[in-house]
């Protein structure tokens, strides 16, 4: 079974979208068709379980005080956004 933060050697694969565990951070990359189809709904609810278990993994280390404090400050800013976090649009 997938615990999200609890070790650095566990990972889970849901059609082409990969999931490796490490004990600060879920690293999620690929791709997935959730077709409408029974393999479709199962899919989708390995995911959704998947989300529910690290959303509740940080709520509970938030609970006891144990969340990792994030280098960036409490909002991410991505590097051509303005001081409002809204990007500059590159075409304007």
């Amino acid at each position: 079974m997938f615990k999200p933060y609890e070790n650095d050697s566990q990972s889970q694969q849901i059609g082409e979208l990969i999931i490796e565990n490490q004990t600060d951070k879920v690293t999620i990359y690929g791709d997935i068709d959730i077709a409408y189809t029974q393999q479709g709904l199962i899919q989708a609810k390995q995911l959704q379980q998947l989300i529910n278990d690290i959303v509740m993994a940080i709520e509970q280390g938030n609970a006891d005080n144990k969340l990792i404090e994030d280098t960036q400050g409490s909002q991410i800013k991505h590097e051509n956004s303005d001081d409002n976090g809204k990007i500059n649009n590159p075409f304007a």
